[in-house]
C-alpha cells in the first residue's frame, strides 16, 4: 500500500483543519517546503498537497509554495484544491506535479471532468470528500445530494490515476480511518483507492493495508508524532529495496 504524507496549505503555511472546518485550524509549520524536505529525508517518496485557500476560493492560491515543493523536493506530488478549469489544470501539471485531484468539478461539470481524464490519462485523481456518504464540495463548505459511491460508478470507465476517499467526520481527528467504507469502495472499483482521514498510528495503516486499500494519506498523526514516516512505510509494506 502506498503512503502519501499530507501537507495542507493555508496562507502559505502548513496547517490542519479539524473535520474540514476552516475555523478549527492548527498551524504546524510556517515553511511547508522544509516540511516536504523532512518527509523526503525520512524516506517518503510521495506527497499529497491540498491548496485549502484554492478549494475555498475556486481558483489557485499558494502557487509559489507548491512550485517550490514540486520543483525542488524529490517527491512524487499530487495536489487538490480549486482546480475548476483547463488553465488551472494545465498550470499545475506543468509545474511539476505528477497528478492533480479534482472533486467539486467532477460533481458540478462531469463532462469537463471526463474530458480532462482523457486528455491526461493516469494524471487525474477523483477526490471524494464525504459527509454521511454524501459528497461535499467547495472546500467542504457545501454538501450535495450525490453519494460518493454513485460518483465512483459514474467515472469507473475513465483513465483515472486513483480515487481519494475522505470521510470528513474523521479527518484531522485521530479517531481511526473509515476502513470498511474505503475497502468496499476498493473492492467495487478497478481504480486504486486511497484512504484519507483519521489515521492515528501504525496499526491503522496495517489494517488498511490488510483490507486491500491501495494507499493512505497521513496528516495530523505525522505532525503530532503518533506515527513516523518509517513506521508508516513499514506498516504499509511500502518499502524500497536498497
Amino acid at each position: 500500500m502506498e503512503v502519501w504524507p499530507a501537507i495542507d496549505l493555508r496562507d502559505g503555511k502548513c496547517v490542519r483543519l479539524a473535520q474540514g472546518d476552516y475555523d478549527r485550524e492548527t498551524v504546524y509549520d510556517s515553511d511547508p517546503v522544509s516540511v516536504a524536505r523532512r518527509f523526503a529525508d525520512e524516506g517518503a517518496r510521495r506527497l499529497h498537497l491540498v491548496d485549502l485557500d484554492g478549494a475555498k476560493a475556486g481558483r489557485p492560491r499558494n502557487v509559489d509554495v507548491v512550485r517550490r515543493i514540486a520543483g525542488d523536493v524529490p517527491l512524487t506530488c499530487e495536489l487538490g484544491g480549486g482546480i475548476r478549469d483547463d488553465a488551472t489544470a494545465e498550470m499545475w501539471l506543468a509545474a511539476g506535479l505528477a497528478r492533480i485531484v479534482l472533486g467539486t468539478a467532477a460533481l458540478k461539470d462531469p463532462d469537463w471532468f471526463r474530458s480532462l481524464c482523457r486528455r491526461f490519462p493516469g494524471r487525474i485523481v477523483l477526490g471524494l470528500d464525504a459527509k454521511g456518504g454524501h459528497v461535499a464540495t467547495d472546500g467542504w463548505i457545501e454538501t450535495s445530494d450525490a453519494l460518493a459511491t454513485d460518483l465512483v460508478r459514474e467515472f469507473a470507465a475513465e483513465p483515472l490515476a486513483a480515487i481519494v476517499y475522505t470521510d470528513i467526520a474523521t479527518d484531522g481527528m485521530l479517531v481511526g480511518p473509515s476502513v470498511e467504507t474505503t475497502a468496499r469502495m476498493q473492492r467495487e472499483s478497478a481504480v486504486p483507492v486511497i484512504a484519507s482521514g483519521g489515521i492515528r498510528d501504525k496499526q491503522d495503516v496495517q489494517v488498511l493495508a490488510a483490507a486491500g486499500v491501495a494507499g493512505c494519506i497521513i496528516g495530523r498523526a505525522l505532525y503530532e508524532g503518533t506515527i513516523t514516516i518509517a513506521e508508516a512505510l513499514e506498516a504499509a509494506g511500502d518499502v524500497q529495496e536498497r
